[in-house]
């Protein structure tokens, strides 16, 4: 969140140039406060674990958020207790008419299938038609984020012969950036997937600002001139052990599975994994939920006013 100090301070321009968020008395006297409505949409098959890691990415804003899961269907869930999913999810057919300040969608293990392959494609293209039009900021994860650009802009997905797996360096490409606003020069996040896009693609959507990447891991931080779309491709929400719990479901599987790269103290699997990205992955969300939605969302969310709304942002940057 800002700090507040008088219009006139010296100090207010030159925390401006140094990319500090500062708020004049003028800006913050006019301000209208509220609840964030924040919905997300949690494709992963053990849901309890993901709303575990995403609320905690979540937490430390001073932001008051109600937030609403959702589901995409009704299918019975093999990792997911039913009982949970009847009493703290709704169906997204229920919450359709609805507007929200801001939307997650997270991954889902789906990274060998043609998109028209996937049982519910054409219900999450409904959802992404959807967020377009009731949604002031949605962030795509992993999956869905690859999903959401073939779907929107036609950016066909390419697969590794080996799976990305592990911890890798990145940097922020623009210091004044909201969305890595206060990032080092270099970050690791965690990265699991086959699934990549090339950055010449990115580079040839006029609308799609590159924010961050990796010489190893690729685009990792895509976002929309006009903020109502965040493109996150990694997962820097990821518990210290999740990669080291993924190596051993692997390994099950297939004996040859590589280790994470990056990941375990001295590269030794014999040692506990190294978190070393959390710190980051708390910043991102926060200033998104800062930046992205409670900075360009309508004080009044609803059908009436919310149009305006987008289609301002939709304006914005472009020109």
């Amino acid at each position: 969140m800002p700090i507040k100090i008088p219009d006139q301070l010296p100090a207010l321009s030159i925390l401006d140039n140094e990319n500090i968020f500062v708020m004049s008395e003028h800006r913050a006297a006019n301000q209208e406060i509220r609840p964030m409505q924040v919905a997300i949409l949690n494709l992963m098959p053990n849901k309890i674990e993901t709303e575990v890691q995403i609320l905690r990415m979540l937490s430390n804003t001073p932001l008051q958020i109600n937030i609403e899961f959702i589901r995409i269907h009704k299918n019975v869930s093999k990792n997911t207790p039913k009982e949970h999913l009847e009493n703290f999810y709704y169906l997204f057919d229920d919450i359709k008419h609805k507007q929200y300040d801001g939307l997650i969608i997270t991954g889902a293990p789906l990274a060998l299938l043609d998109y028209t392959e996937v049982s519910y494609w054409d219900k999450i293209c409904e959802v992404f038609d959807w967020a377009d039009k009731n949604v002031t900021s949605t962030m795509f994860s992993c999956w869905a984020a690859h999903a959401a650009l073939y779907h929107y802009y036609g950016l066909n997905r390419h697969l590794r012969k080996k799976k990305l797996f592990g911890v890798y360096s990145h940097v922020p490409l623009d210091s004044k950036e909201e969305l890595t606003r206060g990032f080092d020069e270099h970050f690791n996040v965690p990265h699991s997937r086959y699934g990549y896009i090339e950055q010449s693609d990115y580079e040839s959507i006029e609308e799609i600002s590159i924010l961050a990447q990796s010489p190893d891991a690729g685009v990792y931080l895509a976002a929309s001139k006009n903020k109502r779309q965040v493109y996150l491709i990694g997962h820097p929400e990821y518990d210290a052990s999740t990669l080291h719990e993924e190596f051993l479901r692997d390994c099950k599987k297939d004996s040859s599975t590589s280790i994470p790269e990056n990941y375990y103290q001295d590269n030794d699997m014999n040692n506990n994994p190294v978190g070393s990205w959390r710190s980051h992955g708390s910043l991102l969300y926060t200033n998104w939920l800062n930046y992205y939605v409670y900075q360009m969302t309508p004080y009044q969310l609803d059908a009436k006013h919310m149009p305006a709304t987008l289609k301002k942002l939709n304006k914005a940057k472009q020109s």
